[in-house]
């Protein structure tokens, strides 16, 4: 599965997965086949980091 790139859209893709289809960042890295290291990187270079509270990046 290819997921978005850009930080900016990935942030966009991975919360809207998070709210529609997933109960965890954990259990989508693992259906989706993704690094979660790498999601949480990427995404924290734009200031952004997971909230396992309310299950999206914030």
């Amino acid at each position: 599965m290819n997921i978005p790139n850009d930080p900016a859209i990935l942030l966009s893709y991975i919360n809207t997965m998070l709210r529609d289809n997933y109960s965890s960042l954990e259990e989508l890295c693992k259906s989706l086949c993704v690094s979660q290291e790498e999601i949480e990187e990427k995404l924290s270079s734009i200031g952004y980091n997971y909230n396992k509270k309310q299950n999206r990046f914030t």
